[in-house]
C-alpha cells in the first residue's frame, strides 16, 4: 500500500471541507492518478464525489488503496497548515502520518468496511442545465432562507429562477438568461422541482466564492451541481433529491 504526497494546505482544507459538508468519515481512493471519494448522507438526500487530480499535489504516489478516515479530525490537523504551506501524507500500515511544518500528527484509519456503502452517481436526462456564479446561487438560498426552508429551482427559456414560500412571505430570485455564465442546455418549457434548503446552503459554504457553478434541472428530478477549483486539480459533484409535495426531502 502506497501513499505519499505533498500538497498546500489550502488545497487540501478546500477538499476535505467541500466533503465534510455531508459526511463525517468517507473512503479515500488512492489512485495513481489523484485521489477520489464518493459520499451519500444518512438520510440518503445528498450526495457528493470528490477528485482531487495528482496535478493538484507538489508531489503524489498513489497504488490504488482504499483507506477510511475520519473527516472531521483529519481537517483539525491540517487547519494548522496556511494556505500556502505545505501538508505532507504518508500511509504507514493503518494510520496516516500527516506533517505541517514543525508539528508531527499521526491519524488511526478506519476499517473502509465499516463506512456506509459509497453510491453510484446517477446519470439522468435532465432538461435543462444552467451555469451560474457562486455569488448569483448564494443570492438564492439567503433570500429564500429568509421565509422557508425549502426552496424551488426552475429554469425556462428566459433564465433561471429561485422561489421560496413561507407562512406569511414569499420571495423570487430570477436570474436572466443574459446574465447566465452559461445555458448548455435550454428547456423549450418551464421545469421545477423543489429541495430542502439546508443541504444547499451548508454545500455553498464550500463553493469558491469565484466559482462558475453548473446545475441542472428538470421536473422533480434530483438536481447536480459541480464545480472546479484550483486550476481544476479538485473538482465537485454534489447531488440533491428533491422534495416532492409536502414530504422528501
Amino acid at each position: 500500500m502506497t501513499f505519499a504526497a505533498s500538497v498546500q494546505g489550502e488545497v487540501i482544507q478546500d477538499a476535505l471541507a467541500a466533503l465534510g459538508t455531508l459526511v463525517n468519515e468517507a473512503k479515500l481512493h488512492v489512485e495513481p492518478g489523484g485521489l477520489r471519494a464518493t459520499a451519500v448522507d444518512p438520510a440518503n438526500v445528498g450526495m457528493i464525489n470528490l477528485e482531487l487530480d495528482a496535478s493538484a499535489f507538489a508531489r503524489y504516489a498513489g497504488d490504488g488503496v482504499v483507506v477510511g478516515v475520519d473527516l472531521e479530525r483529519l481537517r483539525d490537523m491540517v487547519s494548522f497548515a496556511d494556505s500556502d504551506e505545505f501538508v505532507h501524507l504518508e500511509l504507514d500500515d493503518q494510520k496516516l502520518n500527516i506533517e505541517v511544518s514543525n508539528l508531527e500528527m499521526t491519524q488511526a484509519l478506519i476499517d473502509p468496511d465499516t463506512i456506509r456503502k459509497e453510491p453510484d452517481l446517477p446519470d439522468l436526462d435532465w432538461p435543462a442545465t444552467v451555469v451560474l456564479s457562486a455569488d448569483d446561487l448564494g443570492r438564492c438560498w439567503s433570500a429564500a432562507d429568509l421565509v422557508a426552508d425549502h426552496v424551488e429551482l426552475a429554469a425556462d427559456p428566459d433564465g433561471f429562477h429561485a422561489s421560496a414560500t413561507g407562512d406569511t412571505d414569499d420571495v423570487t430570485v430570477d436570474v436572466p438568461k443574459s446574465d447566465l455564465l452559461g445555458y448548455p442546455a435550454t428547456p423549450d418549457e418551464s421545469v421545477v422541482s423543489m429541495f430542502s434548503l439546508d443541504y444547499l446552503t451548508d454545500v455553498h459554504a464550500a463553493v469558491p466564492k469565484d466559482a462558475a457553478i453548473s446545475v441542472v434541472l428538470g421536473d422533480e428530478l434530483p438536481t447536480r451541481l459541480r464545480w472546479s477549483d484550483h486550476d481544476g486539480g479538485l473538482s465537485v459533484t454534489f447531488m440533491l433529491a428533491p422534495r416532492i409535495g409536502n414530504g422528501g426531502a
